[in-house]
């Protein structure tokens, strides 16, 4: 029982070191499933569309120790969260970005954010999707900085 509470406490402060982009991969590999692939999937669609992207990891608790991937740009760009059923993208001021193809079909009801959720099986329109995550970048991009006093 020591020797595991050992190995528990060493993983424990590696991951506490690991860069996000490693807590990224870490959650990729922990999933094990289509989730993880289409987690993989959806980064590698955000890294292509915006290479100068930053992955951040946030909200990272007892109950969920790999986080939540973050990608930013000027400001945050989407969230990726795994559920048991769904893989969620949540672009952060979604409300406000044009979606000609249709892709948001989840928190449609709200002021600011809009989602994906993409479920086992379904194909990922990958043109669309990096138009969306362009738009987002242009839009952080675009906002005007804070008049100072």
């Amino acid at each position: 029982m020591m020797k595991a509470t050992t190995t528990m406490k060493k993983n424990a402060v590696k991951e506490a070191e690991a860069s996000p982009s490693q807590l990224i991969d870490a959650k990729v590999a922990a999933l094990g499933d289509w989730r993880g692939e289409t987690l993989a999937r959806l980064r590698s669609l955000i890294k292509k569309a915006d290479p100068e992207v930053v992955e951040e990891v946030k909200w990272r608790k007892p109950s969920n120790m790999l986080g939540v991937p973050v990608w930013e740009h000027t400001g945050i760009i989407c969230t990726g969260e795994t559920y048991k059923n769904a893989v969620k993208l949540t672009f952060a001021k979604g409300a406000s970005l044009e979606d000609p193809s249709g892709l948001f079909n989840s928190s449609l009801e709200g002021n600011t954010r809009r989602a994906i959720d993409f479920h086992e099986g379904d194909e990922i329109d990958e043109k669309a999707l990096e138009a969306l995550i362009r738009a987002a970048v242009a839009q952080n991009t675009s906002q005007k900085a804070p008049k100072s006093a």
